[in-house]
């Protein structure tokens, strides 16, 4: 069964990723929900399918492709706050170069992580995907996160071409315009930059709260080996 149900989750999640967001299948859900409610239900469905998916993971017949180390889980643990670090400081922020971004206009002269990467959430993802393929050296896991890293890679490159399909020239103007900010300071003010800090915080602290609730593996006892 552990195969089977690896396979029919992962077959499950992209269905729930690719389905909804049809254009006439989002326009009847949204129809009955509203804009506000189908964001909300898209994301707890995704989160939902996501968990099961990690857990059917672990429940598959485990063949070993690289023996766990204790290092690891401090790596993993450094790019894990590193990521929920990157999603407090960009989350609702506007960036017309991917998606997160707030509905204010972007301003590029105040980039804020933009300034350094045009995708924050894919590279969030990036460093989770990573992370946990690093310390997750099974072959079902090294299939899962190997895929996640990969897509979130190669994700990026796609929102860049159709971004620049959008845009037109606006495009590359704004590229180059904050990349040439020698600073993302000021983008925040001092009382904004400390709560999307502490947020950013509360986060990596969740997670380490919830994986063993979900995961059934806490990844603070990890440390202790």
């Amino acid at each position: 069964m552990g195969w089977i149900e690896f396979i029919v989750a992962f077959a499950v999640f992209f269905a729930s990723h690719m389905l909804p967001v049809r254009p006439h299948i989002r326009e009847r859900i949204e129809r009955v929900t509203g804009t506000r409610g189908f964001s909300i239900i898209y994301s707890v469905l995704s989160l939902a399918v996501l968990a099961w998916l990690i857990g059917a993971a672990g429940r598959a017949p485990y063949i070993e492709i690289w023996p766990w180390a204790a290092w690891e889980v401090h790596v993993t643990h450094a790019a894990m706050l590193t990521a929920c670090m990157i999603l407090g400081l960009s989350l609702g922020r506007p960036n017309p170069f991917s998606f997160g971004g707030g509905s204010q206009p972007f301003d590029p002269v105040h980039p804020g992580l933009v300034r350094w990467m045009r995708h924050p959430v894919l590279v969030a993802m990036t460093l989770w995907a990573g992370a946990h393929l690093l310390v997750n050296g099974a072959l079902a896991h090294v299939i899962l996160f190997g895929l996640f890293c990969g897509f979130s890679v190669i994700g990026q490159g796609a929102i860049d071409r159709r971004k620049q399909r959008e845009m037109g020239p606006d495009w590359r103007t704004l590229n180059s315009a904050r990349r040439s900010q020698s600073s993302a300071r000021t983008a925040f003010g001092r009382n904004e930059l400390v709560l999307r800090l502490l947020a950013g915080l509360l986060l990596f602290a969740l997670l380490l709260v919830v994986h063993p609730l979900f995961f059934g593996v806490s990844a603070l006892a990890l440390t202790l080996f």
